[in-house]
């Protein structure tokens, strides 16, 4: 059986950039971006991509031999391997010039294609990145014992087809069960390839796709060699995580499951009863002991996607600061999600793990819907009672015996030895056994690693100690430790309170009782302090996150090799837990609304957020100190899927409005119109050509308003789509953030059978005189019935405009 190294366990998972020893070839894998196909036949695509190739390499040989990928589905391109001066060659030429045609189909291909000849839009190198329940729906309402909600009105999205491109998927796992699920829908037209411990009886009416994509690996890898390599080769999961993702979106019923006999209940993902397919295009790599996954690979997995007619792609995947551009392929996320998104496909990505600094979110295009993790109303206390008979509640997943009072010790230098003393976590393994041995050891840390807990434990254990308390920034995630050792976190308060016990006392001892769950209040609810937070550090008027779900400790099946668990469940945390609970939202709301566009779906989960949680009670967000949350920390709020199934009104947009948003990031015209397959002009810095578009970021029909740098007043519009009762009339209620006027024209929308979509302006005025921080507020349309809340954010920013104008 393969080992499984314990560092693979990515909790706290989303892509992140990292280096690589790659191939030091002159040759090295390109891609090159064509931008919207110019033909609807997948074949003609493709031999017009083996004819710029053979124009460029001389020879049909040497074009197959280099071309790794087609993409010829939802977009046009190819990844091949090229030298640089290949790649300065190919920079901005046609295809399929007349005299390098070499046979009479391709003729015909040349034929076809030549009166409309694709340009080369982008040529980039391959970039790498790598890997960023029981009660998670229950909390968020959709509870299987109500007879009429949202989960059982849309027969738990049976027709959905949810995406997931991630680490494969281990197709035995009971989350995958076909038990009770119909037919597969009629629009799929995708399937399952076998590979390395992979069969096509692996699939079924549940899994109905499995794919893998590794040429572009295996190209940029230098020394690769699969046959040592622990990983599958094939769609089946090594390391869990898109399993785990797979499983909380759209995971069948699983009964009785718990971990650690801990949370404890029936198991299922936000959509029981949707399909999944995975599309594995992330890999294992020893040398990293670590996930990393190809562009070249991403963008194939998109691309069959889209032709296989998934209705929601899940991407647990992204970067870290700096981020790439959104309009040019440095990002393949997001011009693969361009493409998906304008063909009808929902992607749901992850916010990121770089929290809780300012401006670390990622997934950032708005035609994205990037989500934040919160925790939700559980929590594992576990009793540590002093010598003194003073209890502290800790956190841990606990569930060995109690451990009855021992000696408890925090190691520092007592001022007559030559020994070392460390009561800083990191410290520990450099104390000597004598310190340890036999005792409880409290000690502190400001490591924000996931490991860190079990990997002073194990320091401690090796010593011979009996159990760890670690004082640590509260919020941080939790994790077992080996073999069921007590370890247990406090916060620094907590902390210090033990560390003055101890040195009030001569003997200091402690007991350690096991965990207990705790669900619903007084459990309160917190944006998670790994979650990466606004504001977009690429366009701040485009407000990230959107939304928030759960993404701490989340119960959800994962691969065999993954974990001690016999049945293969584990706890996870990280925005990628949170983003697949939104895909699983989406794909019930795919079933109840089938001709909504994206931008509706996200609308309607961003204007019908809780912005407290289910109990009313105020969501705080974690950092350096627990503040409320905002909307860079949550975006519209946390997700509420019941009344994001009526929202009353959607603030809609396609293909158009994010055309304008190109051009307002300074895409050239001829980048845009190869991205959607039409010419398209923007703005004329002359004004006389009123036919040019007139792009303005401000006026994208988000469900929110951001305003980065308002010196005295702007005036910006909005427009709703009535999808309620047809004669409704809404009134505006605003709620100005902190020395701000919000004026709102007209104050009331009336809707009929003829008038179903309305805009209004927002004159935004400050009466801040220096420069501030964001503040914020909403503007909520209300009806009586429905409230359509959007987030309002806002900066005074006069310096910078007097700099601007000097």
């Amino acid at each position: 059986m393969r080992n499984f190294r314990s560092s693979v366990l990515v909790v706290l998972s989303l892509i992140i950039v990292t280096n690589v020893a790659r191939a030091s070839s002159e040759s090295k894998v390109h891609i090159v971006y064509l931008g919207e196909k110019q033909h609807d036949d997948p074949k003609l695509v493709t031999e017009s991509h083996h004819l710029m190739l053979s124009s460029l390499l001389g020879s049909k040989e040497d074009a197959h031999d280099s071309m790794v990928y087609s993409y010829r589905h939802g977009f046009s391109g190819f990844a091949a391997r090229l030298t640089k001066s290949q790649v300065k060659k190919i920079a901005g030429t046609h295809c399929c010039p007349k005299s390098q045609v070499p046979s009479m189909f391709l003729l015909m291909v040349h034929f076809i294609l030549q009166t409309d000849s694709p340009e080369v839009v982008h040529v980039m190198p391959d970039g790498y990145y790598e890997l960023a329940t029981t009660r998670t729906w229950d909390y968020l309402g959709l509870s299987t014992a109500k007879p009429k909600n949202l989960l059982n009105n849309t027969n738990m999205g049976g027709q959905a087809i949810i995406g997931v491109v991630d680490t494969g998927v281990w197709p035995e796992s009971e989350s995958f069960n076909d038990k009770g699920v119909g037919p597969i829908p009629n629009h799929w037209k995708g399937g399952c390839k076998p590979g390395e411990n992979f069969k096509l009886t692996n699939c079924n009416r549940k899994l109905i796709g499995a794919k893998y994509y590794i040429n572009g690996f295996l190209a940029g890898i230098e020394g690769f060699n699969f046959t040592e390599s622990s990983d599958y080769n094939s769609a089946r999961d090594f390391v869990g995580h898109g399993t785990h993702v797979a499983s909380t979106a759209g995971g069948s019923y699983v009964p009785d499951i718990s971990y650690k006999g801990l949370a404890r209940g029936t198991l299922r993902g936000g959509a029981p009863r949707a399909r999944i397919a995975m599309y594995k295009a992330c890999w294992y790599l020893e040398e990293l002991g670590g996930v990393t996954c190809s562009s070249s690979d991403i963008l194939k997995a998109i691309d069959d996607a889209i032709h296989d007619g998934v209705d929601v792609l899940s991407l647990s995947l992204g970067s870290q600061i700096p981020l790439n551009s959104e309009t040019d392929l440095h990002d393949a996320i997001a011009t693969g999600a361009f493409h998906a998104v304008v063909k009808g496909i929902t992607v749901v990505c992850a916010g990121g793990n770089a929290g809780p600094s300012a401006q670390t979110i990622a997934n950032t295009a708005p035609w994205i819907l990037t989500v934040a993790a919160t925790t939700q109303d559980r929590s594992f206390a576990t009793p540590i009672t002093l010598g003194n008979k003073k209890v502290i509640l800790g956190q841990a997943m606990y569930t060995g015996p109690k451990l009855g009072f021992a000696s408890l010790v925090y190691p520092e230098d007592p001022g007559n030895s030559t020994e070392t003393f460390n009561g800083d976590c990191e410290s520990l393994k450099f104390n000597s056994n004598r310190t340890m041995a036999g005792k409880v050891v409290l000690c502190f840390t400001t490591s924000r690693l996931y490991a860190t807990l079990s990997r002073d434990a194990s320091f401690v254990k090796s010593a011979g100690g009996l159990g760890l308390i670690i004082a640590r920034s509260p919020g941080y995630t939790l994790t077992p430790c080996k073999d069921d050792f007590p370890c247990v976190a406090v916060d620094y308060e907590l902390g210090t309170d033990i560390l003055f016990y101890i040195r009030s006392t001569r003997s200091p001892v402690v007991k350690i009782q096991p965990s207990r769950t705790m669900v619903g209040q007084p459990v309160g609810t917190k944006v998670a302090t790994f979650s990466s937070r606004g504001p977009n550090s690429i366009s701040p008027a485009i407000l990230k996150p959107d939304i928030a779900a759960p993404g701490v400790n989340i119960l959800a099946a994962t691969s065999l090799n993954a974990t001690r668990n016999a049945r293969g469940f584990a706890m996870l945390s990280g925005t990628s837990m949170a983003a697949p609970a939104i895909s699983g939202v989406i794909a019930l709301l795919k079933a109840l609304h089938p001709d909504w566009s994206p931008a509706a779906f996200r609308s309607a989960i961003v204007t019908t957020a809780w912005r407290t949680d289910p109990f009313g009670e105020q969501i705080t967000a974690e950092g350096s100190s627990r503040k409320e949350a905002d909307p860079f920390d949550y975006g519209g709020g946390l997700v509420n899927p019941e009344k994001a199934a009526d929202p009353g009104l959607i603030y809609d947009m396609g293909p158009q409005d994010y055309i304008l948003y190109l051009c307002s990031a300074g895409y050239s015209d001829s980048s845009i119109s190869q991205l959607v397959g039409r010419r398209t002009l923007c703005a004329d810095p002359k004004p006389t050509n009123i036919n040019r578009l007139i792009p303005s970021v401000f006026n994208m029909n988000l469900p929110s308003i951001t305003i980065p740098n308002l010196k005295d007043e702007f005036t910006l519009t909005r427009t709703v789509t009535n999808v309620g009762p047809v004669n409704s009339v809404y009134k505006v209620v605003v709620e100005p953030p902190f020395g701000v006027r919000v004026v709102v024209t007209p104050k009331k929308l009336v809707f009929s059978s003829k008038i179903k979509r309305v805009s209004f302006t927002v004159r935004v005025l400050t009466t801040h005189k220096i420069n501030t921080r964001y503040y914020f507020g909403s503007l909520i349309w209300t009806d009586k019935v429905h409230n359509v809340v959007i987030p309002v954010s806002v900066r005074t920013q006069i310096l910078q405009n007097y700099f601007d104008e000097n």
